[in-house]
C-alpha cells in the first residue's frame, strides 16, 4: 500500500519493476486531486501500451459509462509490464479480465529474445 503521492508511487513502481516482470496497481485512476497513480506510472515508463489500457476500457463501458472516466495506464519499464487497474474490485477484475488474451504473450515478448526482426527484417 502505498499513499496517494505520486513521487512515492512512481519510486514504488520503478522498485517493483526491477523485481518483477508483472506490476499492477489497483486505485488512483480516477478524477479527484488525489487520483495520480496514471501521473507517476507515466513518469517511470519507457514507453506506454495504449491499446491495453483502451481494452480495459471498452470492456469496462460495456458495463457502465463511467469507465471512459478511468485514465489507467498500461506501460513498459525495461522488461516489466506495468498495469493500472481501477480501484474498484468488479473493475479491477474485468480489467484484468479484457486484457488477460495478451497478457502472456505481452510479457513473453518483454521477457526475450527479441526475434521479430529475424533475418534483419523488422
Amino acid at each position: 500500500v502505498v499513499p496517494d503521492e505520486k513521487g512515492r508511487i512512481s519510486r514504488a513502481l520503478a522498485a517493483a519493476a526491477v523485481r518483477h516482470p508483472l506490476v499492477v496497481t489497483t486505485g488512483g485512476t480516477g478524477l479527484t486531486p488525489r487520483d495520480v497513480t496514471p501521473q507517476a506510472t507515466k513518469a517511470i515508463v519507457d514507453y506506454e501500451v495504449p491499446g491495453m489500457a483502451e481494452a480495459m476500457r471498452a470492456a469496462g463501458r460495456a458495463k457502465t459509462p463511467f469507465a471512459d472516466l478511468s485514465r489507467g495506464v498500461v506501460g513498459v519499464r525495461g522488461r516489466s509490464l506495468i498495469v493500472n487497474l481501477p480501484g474498484s474490485p468488479n473493475g479491477a477484475l474485468e480489467s484484468l479480465a479484457a486484457i488477460e488474451a495478451v497478457l502472456e504473450h505481452a510479457l513473453e515478448t518483454l521477457a526475450g529474445p527479441f526475434d521479430h526482426g529475424a533475418g534483419g527484417a523488422t
